[in-house]
């Protein structure tokens, strides 16, 4: 396919490489982004990404939490001009108190609020404030306490960036802590067991074809066995330390990790949930109103 000069941008601007270091991956790669991204890696021309990190949506995130359960709702505008909008920002709030009692998305947009449910609500609003929106995403998470914190807030329990931390134990002032932790470093799980099995497959193609690339470039190639038992397993030790909460070294104090300061102070992390306005969207400026009305309409 032809590569574009917004496709080598988009590239670039996700993995910091150079431009002809991006242009060729994606000619390499016939333009697959994510094949991009992994083909720079091998080539130690890009860092791991944390997550689809093109963010490309406006809105805000909401949080609530209440009788040891936390939730998060996200609601896309067209323009940031929107989210700052009071009117918006009331909606947002009074989704998220509604998705309290809401087991998923489905179920929130159909909770009465007022005489009329969720999704009655959004449309309204879209007449009102005269922009299409979109409410996108739920989570939930359940605990003995249940800590939330909100990122470049606009409001009170609204920002770009909602986290929720789900306790065994009482002290909620480390899960404030391990809140902006979090918010800060986007781990993609808990711990080893709850990461996405292909994940971690991916990652392992990664380094593999990475060292076997670096050694046979090297002065002294080092026997296969020592790259297969010793290099690629270190280099997954610490993809993991990186990206999995309970193993991260703990941003407050990068002595210990998550899972020791959540020791030190007497509770256990049961769960987690993170969302960051637009994640995942990886659309065109230009085309971010098409995809907030594909959104909008389920």
């Amino acid at each position: 396919m032809a590569i574009t000069a917004a496709m080598v941008k988009e590239l670039r601007d996700s993995t910091g490489a150079g431009m002809m270091d991006a242009k060729r991956a994606l000619t390499e790669t016939d333009g697959d982004m994510e094949a991009a991204v992994d083909w720079l890696r091998t080539k130690g021309l890009a860092k791991a990404a944390k997550k689809a990190d093109r963010v490309a949506a406006e809105g805000l995130v909401g949080v609530a939490v209440a009788n040891g359960v936390g939730v998060a709702v996200e609601v896309n505008s067209e323009t940031d001009f929107v989210a700052k909008n009071a009117d918006f920002q009331k909606m947002v709030s009074t989704i998220a108190q509604a998705a309290l009692g809401a087991a998923d998305l489905e179920a929130l947009k159909l909770t009465a609020v007022g005489g009329q449910d969720v999704a009655t609500l959004v449309t309204e609003a879209i007449a009102v404030i005269g922009e299409n929106m979109a409410l996108r995403r739920m989570v939930r998470v359940d605990g003995d306490v249940v800590v939330s914190y909100v990122h470049n807030a606009a409001a009170t329990d609204m920002g770009k960036i909602g986290v929720l931390v789900a306790l065994k134990g009482s002290d909620a002032g480390i899960g404030k802590q391990i809140a902006m932790h979090i918010a800060a470093t986007s781990p993609l799980s808990l711990d080893e067991a709850s990461l996405d099995p292909a994940v971690l497959e991916r990652e392992r193609s990664v380094q593999t074809q990475k060292a076997l690339e670096e050694n046979a470039q090297a002065a002294k190639p080092k026997p296969e066995a020592v790259i297969q038992n010793n290099i690629i397993p270190g280099r997954m030790k610490k993809f993991l330390e990186e990206m999995t909460l309970l193993n991260q070294k703990f941003v407050i104090n990068p002595d210990i990790t998550v899972a020791e300061a959540a020791r030190q102070a007497g509770v256990e992390i049961l769960s987690f949930a993170r969302i960051e306005v637009g994640e995942g969207l990886e659309k065109k400026e230009e085309d971010f109103a098409a995809e907030v009305a594909k959104v909008a309409q389920g």
